[in-house]
């Protein structure tokens, strides 16, 4: 949403005068400013008030000093108080010079100008450009975006913030606790301190105690599709769900793409990745799935978040799927790009504390929240290098704990050198997190280094310690190996085991499941490497082994 221009109010009451100086100023500084004009002092007076009730940008004030009713003084004054950075100018005639020179001091006037101000090139612009200038300067413009109110240790507030960061959605975070704004926001709105985590959308409206659906709702996210029958639905927007969707919509399949959270799976957390094809400096993994999000709603896929599947079976050879709302969607082929969540860390305190200093992979929304605390980070995959990397940049220190002697197992190497050369990470070898403490928040954490166990001070902990597939609701569907992984193609036909679960002539297809027609690409499948590029790869491969099917 674009900032409104600031305002510069002129008041006079000879029309003749105030027609002139609207006029020069409009042909001056109309490109960067609005020009309002108004003929007395007492009309200046309430429009000043209704421009302070609205929140306008008021920059600079000139007003002629004979007025009925209201000098140009006394309405210079009075508009202190509701603007104190507004500039101030007094426009007198030579007569009343002496005046104007006094009332620098009393009322504080930024200039006075003579009229008559001919040429205004010589006698009006460079006095006004100045002052603007000045005020430029110092002024903070208001946001007026999406603002989230909340407590810093809320599990609630950092789900709303993970969410809105996800959809790269911008937003204000302000701490009720220390934010005079933040309870000046929440008292005019007319709500309690137990309301909160509050969001005031653009247009102004207020949610309180908002679930992720609401706040879909509000960000005009579809939360229900719009055809009765697609002819694929994926089910999930990580990085292979929205290659699909991109594909699928490309080449004119009606597609459907359905997530429980927000665009880009476990991938759309990490802070950067630097080895993916064509991004020679790296970019975040939200950027990457917002970019793939909004190509493939481009191409005609349909989206809609945040939405789970809880149950999928066949009806008369079509795919059924069940929403926790209750709703169906029937498709006829179905690709599951369900992902891979992180494992939690099974150790005391770590379920009161999650979202209240506790994270699993969410180092961008609370990294500034870290800035000059140390922090600690458990695991040494990429998604934990990546996430060293950027609370360096805030963190006063990061630690990052790990059960094994070194990197090199689990860890790109580009990561492992950038790591090595960022002074405020260390490595903890042979460590462990034995216990979080903290009563609201997290306070410390209990390390076990080397078999000795410390208490260490902690704002916050994150925690990247591998990761279970997301296949819990479709196992009773398609066949999981041990793990949950979903098996395709050749693993079905040539295991005994599953031998005789696959009834088609012909074999299945490279990523398609024990049912024809539902397919499975990208880290919650069997024997899939857990990389972006890969992934990607699968998902866009998906889509060709659906026509196959489509065409039989």
């Amino acid at each position: 949403m674009a900032a409104k221009k600031p305002i510069i109010l002129a008041v006079d009451d000879d029309p003749q005068v105030l027609a002139a100086i609207a006029r020069d100023l409009r042909q001056e500084f109309s490109q960067d400013y609005r020009i309002l004009r108004v003929n007395s002092g007492p009309e200046a007076l309430t429009t000043i008030k209704e421009l302070k009730t609205k929140e306008e940008p008021l920059a600079l004030i000139i007003a002629d000093q004979r007025m009925p009713d209201l000098e140009g003084v006394e309405l210079l004054t009075a508009s202190r108080e509701l603007f104190p950075d507004a500039k101030r100018v007094l426009l007198t005639a030579y007569a009343d010079t002496e005046a104007a020179v006094r009332a620098i001091n009393s009322a504080r006037l930024d200039h006075y100008l003579m009229k008559p101000w001919d040429p205004p090139e010589n006698l009006l612009y460079p006095t006004l450009h100045d002052l603007l200038a000045a005020w430029q300067a110092s002024h903070k413009p208001k946001y007026d975006g999406i603002r989230l109110i909340g407590f810093q240790w809320s599990p609630l507030s950092h789900e709303l913030k993970d969410f809105l960061s996800g959809f790269m959605v911008g937003y204000q975070w302000l701490d009720y606790e220390t934010s005079p704004e933040a309870q000046e926001l929440v008292k005019a709105k007319g709500f309690e301190p137990t309301d909160l985590p509050l969001v005031i959308c653009v247009d102004g409206k207020a949610v309180p105690n908002p679930s992720k659906n609401d706040l879909a709702e509000h960000l005009g996210i579809a939360n229900k599709p719009q055809q009765d029958i697609y002819d694929v639905v994926v089910v999930g927007a990580g990085p292979s769900g929205l290659a699909a969707a991109v594909y699928g919509a490309s080449e004119g399949l009606k597609t459907l793409i359905v997530e429980r959270q927000t665009p880009g799976g476990q991938a759309g957390t990490s802070s950067r990745i630097e080895n993916y094809l064509g991004f020679p400096t790296g970019l975040s993994g939200a950027d990457l799935a917002f970019r793939a999000w909004t190509q493939a709603v481009r191409l005609g896929a349909e989206f809609i978040a945040p939405q789970e599947v809880t149950n999928l079976c066949i009806q008369d050879g079509y795919k059924v799927l069940t929403l926790t709302n209750g709703s169906e969607i029937s498709t006829k082929a179905v690709i599951l790009t369900t992902g891979v969540s992180y494992r939690t860390l099974d150790v005391p305190g770590m379920d009161r504390l999650s979202g209240a200093g506790v994270y699993y992979g969410a180092a961008r929304t609370e990294a500034r929240s870290c800035d000059e605390q140390d922090v600690y980070i458990v695991g040494g995959g990429n998604s934990a290098g990546q996430a060293a990397m950027y609370l360096a940049t805030y963190a006063r220190k990061v630690f990052i704990v790990i059960r094994g002697a070194n990197l090199a197992a689990s860890m790109s190497a580009y990561l492992i050198e950038q790591i090595r050369n960022t002074p405020n990470i260390e490595l903890l070898p042979h460590s462990q997190i034995k216990e979080v403490c903290g009563g609201d928040h997290l306070e410390a954490v209990m390390v076990d280094i080397n078999g000795v166990v410390e208490k260490r001070p902690a704002r916050a902990l994150f925690v990247f310690i591998g990761a279970k597939p997301s296949t819990e609701w479709v196992c009773e569907q398609v066949i999981c190996d041990g793990k949950g992984f979903v098996l395709t193609g050749r693993d079905l036909v040539t295991d005994p085991r599953y031998s005789q679960v696959w009834k088609k002539d012909r074999e299945p297809y490279l990523l398609e499941t024990c049912v024809p027609g539902i397919f499975s690409a990208g880290d919650s499948r069997a024997g899939a490497m857990a990389r972006v590029a890969s992934a990607v790869g699968e998902g866009s491969m998906a889509i060709k082994f659906v026509h196959q099917y489509l065409d039989e």
